[in-house]
């Protein structure tokens, strides 16, 4: 599933065709298509994961899901999505979600909560975790009303780099580590982006899909943890798991694999 800095580069990648007037439009997709029909783009944006065309009135959000894909002035031999074709040039989505939502994109999303949004408000990330105090660190960087374009990559890395384990409970964190968290789910997110563009991300993973953790030179840990169920990295050395403290007597459970 493509996380928030590729669909930033995706809206970068379509920016030649903002202020075209559509000419053609077919696909798939069970929307209103003809609304699209000789309809001219005012703009592209991205909230998080979803790519947004706009239109007078209405715009497009379109959700790539796990598979979904874009092709730019050409095609694939697969019915589209959502084809648009302008006087030079067209894009077509794949496998992928498309609505149709009536008014302004301002109306339904807050900009405040994606992480590469010139108005990411990481004060109000910090509130609003405040009142997640029993849910685990790896389950709330996927929260997209919180972190907003954080997908599974960025939450493995995130979470490496400030050496917490992902099964943390957030209201056990100390202040200062969980305002470093989230400035860091904004910080690596920039780094994806930057990496993504040089075609070199994987190149940067240090904890996700690797055997053996940079720093301490053992086996790493893996499994499907936390309500999300996601793919989870991590290093049972180096990554502190703050958690409540355990009655004497009683040994904690680890869900490990």
């Amino acid at each position: 599933m493509p996380e928030g800095p590729s669909i930033v580069i995706l809206k970068e990648e379509l920016q030649s065709f903002k202020g075209k007037k559509v000419v053609e439009v077919s696909g798939n997709a069970k929307i209103d298509l003809q609304r699209m029909q000789n309809a001219t783009i005012l703009d592209f944006k991205s909230w998080g994961k979803h790519f947004l065309i706009c239109f007078d009135g209405f715009f497009l959000r379109i959700h790539l899901l796990m598979f979904g894909t874009y092709h730019i002035n050409e095609t694939k031999d697969q019915a589209p999505r959502l084809h648009l074709r302008f006087e030079e040039g067209e894009f077509n989505f794949y496998t992928c979600s498309v609505k149709l939502m009536e008014g302004h994109v301002n109306d339904y999303y807050d900009w405040e909560a994606d992480v590469m949004s010139d108005e990411w408000n990481p004060q109000k990330a910090d509130r609003l975790l405040k009142l997640k105090s029993v849910e685990k660190v790896c389950d709330v960087l996927l929260d997209q009303q919180l972190f907003s374009g954080v997908g599974n990559i960025i939450k493995n890395e995130v979470l490496f780099r400030i050496k917490v384990h992902p099964e943390s409970l957030v209201g056990e964190l100390p202040a200062a580590k969980r305002k470093e968290m989230i400035k860091e789910a904004r910080t690596y997110s920039f780094d994806f982006y930057y990496w993504k563009k040089a075609y070199e991300l994987r190149q940067h993973w240090l904890i996700y899909k690797q055997k053996e953790c940079p720093r301490c030179k053992i086996r790493t840990h893996h499994g499907y943890i936390g309500k999300t169920n996601r793919l989870t990295y991590f290093c049972s050395n180096c990554q502190i798991e703050y958690v409540a403290a355990v009655p004497t007597g009683k040994k904690k459970k680890i869900s490990t694999s």
